[in-house]
């Protein structure tokens, strides 16, 4: 199983240049907050940013490796989680880099005097609920499916969830812990990979999920950013400077960090704006997303770049309608978030929801009576027809004429108003026909080609 964990870590000084043309102000005191480019950045301005929203009251999952609570510029922000491989907490990470990088680009708050040192997230107030699984170390362990993560993380109160991740094969369980999540109008952000590919990596290419890429201080698509008709967003992702659990901080390139700073921007949304869905969250940075100049004539949404790189900033100060409950998100396969929660009692099998099911499908004791009345009316019309039948035959008219052989008899019947032509019903008005509007799966619009 193969994992985008930012692991091409890079060395020297961060590289001239800003982001999106130009760079704002932002408070530093050490050279590991001065190596955060993007709060600087001109499309980010952080300082205005947490003007508007710190994030506060929101907890965003993030489905990794477990993260390190006790780091110093985390410290408080990291809930203890769960370990879906081993069992315990998650908030105990000391060797495993990748989720404590991914916690401290959505929530750290710095240390030191005002915060000011170290590393800080651009939603600093929101709170981290580590979700640990398999891939990032050691494969034993019964547990480690994503899907029983995101489930968790739904039912214990995450609006958004970060999945840094890639590569994952999908099965029904997963498809059905997405379409879950979606119905209980949580967030879910991942991430497309970092192999160069014209392909989506799953579970971000699914339904549902935000599929962001990477790009650079300039706004130029990172060149292993992987690619498709599926990405929605890209947000900056080299040259990264991030918190670490086997050390006190780490630089990266990947999407997996592009990934983190699109949740960590929802975060900010959703603590702003309590009463919008997480489609119209997305909506708002869909809306407010940007292109560099080479790109101001793509056809939206690019392959490359979806709807653009983010400005968070504007995602929270723009007038925009709220828009439909899902924004330009596509929604799951019809039917997969029926099953519920482990916690509530119409979890998959259980036998409430099948019991359910069968009297949805069975007959009432008023319709079996009305049926046996109905049988015996007709048993009575056949038995005074033959009695009469077999009065005629002793008194009526000699073969061939009226009602006997050779007689008119009946005719051939038409098609009523209620009844089709031919041996098999069409569907009727009220029957949706495959591929009619509405109809799932939906057909993709045509993408532009790569470049």
């Amino acid at each position: 199983m193969s994992f985008t964990r930012t692991l091409r870590a890079v060395g020297g000084t961060v590289v001239a240049g800003a982001l999106f043309v130009g760079t704002a102000p932002v408070a530093s005191a050490d050279q590991t907050r001065t190596d955060q480019w993007p709060l600087g950045a001109a499309s980010f301005n952080a300082e205005a940013i947490w003007q508007q929203s710190t994030g506060k009251g929101v907890t965003v999952a993030v489905i990794d490796s477990a993260v390190n609570g006790d780091h110093p510029d985390l410290k408080g922000n990291v809930l203890p989680g769960k370990d879906f491989v081993h069992g315990g907490p998650a908030n105990d990470e000391t060797s495993v880099d990748h989720g404590t990088s991914m916690a401290s680009l959505i929530a750290a708050h710095g240390h030191g005097a005002g915060g000011k040192d170290g590393v800080k997230g651009l939603a600093p107030d929101a709170k981290i609920l580590p979700l640990k699984i398999k891939g990032f170390e050691d494969e034993a362990g019964e547990g480690g499916d994503w899907a029983d993560a995101l489930r968790y993380a739904v039912d214990h109160n995450a609006t958004v969830v970060n999945m840094s991740v890639d590569g994952l094969s999908m099965t029904p369980k997963r498809k059905e812990a997405i379409a879950y999540a979606v119905a209980h109008d949580v967030l879910i952000v991942a991430s497309s990979g970092n192999e160069a590919k014209g392909k989506v990596a799953v579970p971000a290419s699914e339904p549902g999920v935000i599929a962001v890429g990477a790009v650079d201080k300039t706004g130029k698509v990172w060149e292993d950013s992987n690619f498709g008709s599926q990405l929605m967003l890209t947000a900056p992702g080299v040259y990264i400077r991030s918190a670490a659990a086997s050390k006190p901080y780490r630089l990266a390139n990947g999407t997996s960090d592009a990934t983190a700073y699109v949740s960590a921007s929802a975060a900010l949304l959703r603590a702003k704006f309590p009463d919008l869905t997480a489609g119209q969250i997305a909506n708002r940075l869909v809306k407010t997303a940007g292109l560099p100049p080479s790109e101001k004539n793509a056809h939206l949404p690019d392959a490359h770049y979806g709807f653009g790189f983010i400005r968070p900033l504007r995602a929270l100060t723009a007038n925009i309608p709220a828009g439909s409950k899902n924004g330009p998100m596509k929604a799951p396969a019809a039917g997969s978030a029926t099953s519920t929660g482990p916690d509530s009692s119409g979890a998959p099998g259980n036998d409430g929801q099948q019991a359910s099911k069968q009297q949805n499908s069975g007959l009432s004791p008023v319709a079996i009576v009305g049926i046996a009345v109905g049988v015996l009316v007709v048993v009575a019309i056949i038995v005074i027809v033959v009695v009469r039948q077999k009065k005629n035959d002793r008194n009526g008219p000699p073969p061939g004429g009226f009602g006997g052989p050779g007689g008119p008899g009946f005719a051939p019947q038409q098609p009523g108003p209620y009844q089709q032509p031919g041996p098999y019903q069409q569907p009727g008005p009220y029957q949706q026909q495959p591929g009619g509007p509405g109809a799932y799966p939906p057909v993709p619009p045509t993408q532009p080609p790569g470049r």
